[in-house]
């Protein structure tokens, strides 16, 4: 990037949104915004439910720079943040490609040695955006926006938590009977023990073998509770399905050939149930994990300072509402509304060191030992 190049963006940034005022006290405050939009549902969006037709998005005319992102964002999720960023910086060409969890941090891991490497990694595998941090394939970078952000969502101001998602359980509407929509795990796996056999080949699910997000999810909600085994195993005698995406796990529910998806992230749910009458969702009341999309600035990203850009507008007023907006949750503390009247079965995933208890490579093997025993044993 030249030198010309660098000052505009430098001017840029000196524009950007930061917020102002004191940063706000409540550990809550993140929560809010998302139990609003929840209420609310997300902006429907009529190409939701089409197969994705494209992976990447170049925007800008490139003449003040360039600056790539890799994220495990959907580009049909994203596209009008991305439409946000085009109006405010046209001059900066931005290459946004969307790849799986796994796929982003190899991108990183990897990066160097004739391989490009990305200049932002944004991806909902939280454990494996840990890992890239202690691993030192991250740059620090004192954002501005800090301050205004929940201690939980930062790590080492190298990891930054953009967004604010619960973890959900999404259904067909149409066909699963009203009473037999679970209010919590017990009823889910009591559910799946009795009826085995109507849902059997009917459950949607992460595949922690195949999607990091997934790995994360199943071994979140095992730090949360042993009877995940037990559900594991009632999961195991329906013949359970396994994915990667949760797009085609919502499609396939949407179509009938499943019921019920387990640990849907809340703003691919929301979004979904809103432009499709035959998707519901519902948090089961024992306890509710919550989730945010990892963004971090690569150690050998080639141009840091459009990197740190693009970053302070994720995290700007601007950039959150827009995320908030599509269902992702605001995960800044000063655009916080009045505190949820039960926050207690809210469990947030905590941006940090504890993540890397996911990634030991015993544990993993552990894990997935015990993963397919319980799927076959029940």
């Amino acid at each position: 990037m030249s030198v010309g190049q660098t000052r505009t963006i430098e001017k840029a940034r000196r524009h950007r949104i930061s917020g102002s005022g004191k940063r706000p006290s409540s550990r809550w405050s993140f929560l809010a915004a998302w139990f609003a939009s929840s209420l609310a549902g997300a902006d429907p969006s009529p190409t939701f439910a089409q197969p994705r037709q494209v992976d990447t998005i170049v925007i800008g005319t490139g003449t003040a720079g360039a600056i790539s992102v890799v994220s495990s964002s959907d580009t049909m999720e994203v596209r009008d943040l991305l439409d946000q960023w085009r109006m405010r910086y046209p001059d900066i060409r931005l290459t946004y490609t969307h790849k799986n969890s796994l796929e982003v941090y190899s991108d990183v891991a990897e990066c160097g040695g004739g391989r490009s490497c990305p200049d932002v990694a944004w991806s909902s595998a939280m454990d494996l955006q840990i890992k890239l941090v202690n691993d030192g394939h991250a740059q620090k970078y004192d954002s501005p926006a800090v301050p205004f952000l929940p201690s939980w969502a930062v790590w080492r101001n190298e990891a930054f938590g953009v967004t604010a998602e619960p973890i959900l359980l999404a259904y067909n509407k149409k066909l699963v009977p009203s009473e037999d929509v679970p209010h919590n795990h017990t009823d889910l796996i009591r559910l799946l023990r009795t009826k085995s056999s109507f849902y059997r080949g009917k459950i949607a699910a992460y595949d922690p073998e195949r999607s990091g997000t997934g790995y994360l999810f199943w071994n979140s909600d095992i730090q949360l509770t042993a009877d995940t085994w037990h559900l594991i195993r009632a999961m195991g005698r329906t013949g359970p399905k396994l994915y990667s995406f949760a797009h085609t796990m919502l499609d396939r529910v949407s179509a009938g050939d499943h019921l019920f998806a387990y640990n849907m992230i809340s703003s691919y749910a929301h979004a979904r149930a809103a432009s499709d009458p035959a998707i519901g969702v519902v948090s089961l009341d024992d306890y509710t994990m919550v989730m945010t999309r990892i963004a971090l600035i690569p150690k050998k990203a080639p141009n840091p300072t459009g990197a740190r850009l693009f970053l302070d507008f994720l995290l700007s007023r601007e950039g959150q509402a827009d995320l908030a907006r599509r269902a992702f949750g605001t995960v800044r503390l000063d655009m916080a509304q009045e505190r949820p009247s039960d926050t207690s079965r809210l469990r947030p995933i905590h941006v940090g060191p504890e993540l890397l208890t996911f990634q030991d490579q015993a544990k993993r093997r552990l894990f997935f030992r015990e993963w397919r025993k319980a799927l076959e044993s029940d």
